[in-house]
């Protein structure tokens, strides 16, 4: 791969080439894309999703909409720093082509931004939730009337495909979705594979699947745009990660490591003698430690070694990722930045502990069985509601539960796989709390 085209500008439709060299500085197409994210309403209802404690009212505990604006400043931190390293090793990039260090963090920036756009409901239970109603639940019924792939997209909704959909996926009127730059999405690519064959490698880029088969023709019209590697054979559709992806990834990373661990610590679940135990192993080179003595809160003293946490975790980083820039490029880089990293024991102890009093919290469990009612339930009365349109044999039920649909979700399908699809994405768009209230609507429980 290479970095000129890894770094295009190119959107959906485009019917010319746009040249960095001829980009207006003060609108570059790179900021453009996160200026199309952040006003999305897709993005908008990230407000009101889980992070880490579904449904909580408290003030500090973190929803999807902060954890993508903390993501996308540590994306762009780390984007930027690789960027400066990236145009000093390849000068060509500047002087022949106009790309500058910031173009890298604008487009990690933008990426981080969207990373969690197509998650749904109630944290990865969420996903699960989904997967499951097709796999065990009532959705079984559809199985003998889809392909294997299609099958599988359903079975293992994935949040991450589902982003790429919310950001390309057209509509009468609105051609290319979002139309972020191809760039910006190569880097959001974690996964650039479909979801059959299921996990074929160790590979990172192997671990989930990036596209649902209604999304397979643009998804690789992107990939072959940005010169990224193909890797896998006969039918199957894969790729090489684009090498911005892994500094996405690692903001991401960095981010629900220690952010969550801090929300965490400020909710009780977890002590803050353990916060110092395991923090400290990541800011003993940089703390000011007459300075920490003049924290009197244990909200202050968290938020300066959560500070200096992150810092550490982004220079880490940068350093792996520059380190092993020829093999990425290659596509022979199989690995996370932050299983490289010299504090990954570190990271892995954070996570352990965090899963143990955070994530297996009793107050986490019981909200996300709740949400798997919720989930379950609003998938069941739409699938069948819409398919019985389609059939036409709907019941006045039925056409009252489809008018609960936003206008932009009326739209007939003619195949069985995009209909189940479209309630699946619809769902999947809803906050948490629309989505509450729409199950006691359902369920009688709510009458105004």
């Amino acid at each position: 791969m290479n970095w000129e085209q890894l770094l295009s500008l190119r959107r959906q439709g485009d019917t010319s080439k746009r040249l960095r060299i001829e980009q207006d500085d003060t609108r570059l197409g790179f900021e453009v894309d996160y200026d199309r994210i952040i006003f999305s309403s897709a993005f908008r209802s990230l407000q009101d999703k889980t992070q880490v404690i579904p449904l909580s009212k408290t003030d500090f505990v973190h929803t999807r909409l902060t954890h993508s604006l903390e993501v996308s400043v540590v994306g762009r931190s780390i984007g930027r720093l690789v960027g400066k390293k990236i145009i000093e090793k390849h000068p060509h990039l500047k002087e022949v082509h106009g790309f500058q260090a910031n173009d890298f963090g604008a487009i990690v920036a933008a990426a981080s931004l969207a990373h969690d756009i197509g998650n749904p409901p109630f944290g990865h239970s969420g996903e699960k939730a989904i997967g499951e109603y097709f796999s065990i639940g009532k959705g079984q019924q559809y199985k003998d009337q889809l392909s294997d792939k299609e099958w599988q997209d359903l079975i293992d909704f994935e949040g991450n495909a589902n982003g790429f959909s919310v950001l390309t996926a057209s509509r009468p009127g609105i051609e290319g979705g979002l139309r972020i730059s191809y760039a910006t999405l190569g880097a959001f690519m974690k996964y650039p594979k479909e979801s059959l064959p299921k996990k074929p490698t160790q590979n990172i880029a192997d671990k989930k699947y990036g596209f649902f088969q209604s999304d397979k023709k643009f998804f690789e019209d992107v990939a072959l745009e940005l010169g990224m590697i193909s890797n896998k054979n006969g039918n199957d559709i894969g790729f090489e990660r684009h090498p911005l992806a892994y500094l996405v990834e690692a903001a991401d990373d960095i981010c629900y490591t220690i952010i969550d661990f801090e929300d965490g610590i400020n909710l009780g679940l977890v002590s803050e003698d353990f916060a110092l135990e395991y923090l400290i192993k990541l800011v003993k080179d940089s703390i000011d430690t007459s300075k920490y003595k003049t924290l009197t809160t244990k909200e202050d003293r968290i938020s300066y070694l959560r500070a200096l946490a992150i810092g550490s975790l982004i220079n880490d980083a940068v350093k792996v990722f520059i380190e092993n820039e020829d093999a990425i490029l290659q596509g022979r880089f199989p690995f996370a930045l932050t299983d490289k990293s010299k504090y990954k024991v570190q990271m892995d102890d954070i996570i352990k502990l965090s899963v143990k009093n955070i994530y297996q919290s009793r107050e986490v469990i019981e909200k996300e069985i709740v949400g798997y009612q919720i989930i379950q339930t609003l998938l069941d009365k739409f699938i069948t509601a819409f398919n019985n349109k389609f059939d036409g044999n709907s019941s006045n039920y039925d056409k009252l539960l489809l008018k609960m649909l936003p206008e932009k979700f009326l739209e007939d399908k003619d195949d069985l796989y995009k209909r189940l699809l479209h309630i699946c994405h619809y769902v999947s768009l809803l906050t948490d709390g629309n989505a509450l209230e729409l199950y006691e609507t359902i369920n009688g429980r709510k009458t105004s």
